[in-house]
């Protein structure tokens, strides 16, 4: 089994799976790509998915945190949803991937968004409608929202190491990417100052690490695609309207998502896979999370 990790250093959600990573103690390989479309070695395996990370597993491809993240739960070692939340996890962590998550972004991008280069707002601004204006403008509430979900953060966080308790877990990692990113700009980061449960937890969480990453490309990243063979079972659910074979397109619901086509292999309440065929990557299974994902007839 070889795993690749498709990620860029200042992405958060990349943030969160390399942790899940560090948590299996986990040998994988680090492919720095693009923070901005296009990505001209990731689509071929991809079928032109725009967010980060995505994660490989030889030519199974997946792409959405909250779907790579149960690829590396099947790996050796800790659960990611240690007891007693085990799934219930999941929701805390969609919680901080939402809400919370634009409120953290715009706080820490405000100060600094001068700086920023046009080409990454003219990127954010096609898929999710986000400005430097915008940003600016609206840094306050952003602070203020930021700072009232990090307050309710360290009040659960009394008494316990994580947040499901003495072990840490998925929910953990995507609380700390909120966090991280503020530090990613500001390291002194004295917003979170007040929090010490937070500050404390942050530490224990930092500690975990980020696996054992090798570093390579994507050129060898698709070679390795190329010479691996995925999962191409079958398995629709017959009252879902689609059927195994068909043509479809599967987007995300962001305003600028690109589609990505491809033949149905599964489809259930949880996950979508469908195949593609790729000059440069040959045949690859493309896995998508169903929560948040509009799949179409092709």
């Amino acid at each position: 089994m070889t795993i690749v990790l498709h990620h860029y250093e200042t992405s958060p959600f990349s943030e969160v799976l390399r942790l899940a990573l560090g948590l299996k103690n986990a040998d994988y390989w680090s492919v720095i790509i693009p923070n901005i479309a296009p990505k001209p070695l990731l689509t071929p395996l991809t079928g032109g998915y725009r967010k980060t990370p995505v994660l490989q597993i030889d030519a199974d491809i997946y792409c959405d945190t909250w779907i790579a993240a149960q690829a590396i739960e099947a790996l050796p070692g800790p659960t990611l949803y240690p007891e007693p939340l085990g799934r219930a996890g999941d929701f805390i962590a969609a919680t901080a991937g939402g809400p919370m998550f634009f409120a953290a972004v715009g706080a820490a991008m405000a100060p600094i968004a001068h700086k920023i280069p046009d080409a990454f707002w003219a990127d954010r601004a096609a898929l999710f409608g986000l400005s430097r204006d915008l940003v600016k403008a609206r840094a306050p509430h952003s602070r203020a929202q930021f700072t009232a979900g990090i307050a309710r953060l360290d009040d659960s966080l009394a008494g316990r190491d994580f947040i499901g308790g003495d072990a840490p877990g998925y929910a953990d990692f995507a609380l700390y990417m909120l966090a991280w990113f503020q530090r990613r700009f500001n390291p002194a980061a004295p917003i979170l100052d007040p929090y010490a449960n937070v500050n404390a937890w942050e530490a224990r969480v930092k500690a975990i690490g980020h696996g054992n990453p090798h570093m390579s490309d994507a050129q060898d990243a698709l070679a390795m695609a190329h010479g691996a063979t995925p999962d191409l079972s079958e398995a629709v659910d017959a009252a879902s309207g689609f059927r195994a074979g068909q043509p479809v397109t599967v987007a995300t619901e962001d305003p600028g998502a690109d589609k990505v086509e491809g033949k149905l292999l599964r489809l259930s309440d949880r996950e979508i896979v469908i195949r593609r065929d790729d000059p440069d990557a040959r045949t690859v299974a493309v896995h998508f999370p169903r929560l948040g994902q509009v799949l179409r007839p092709a």
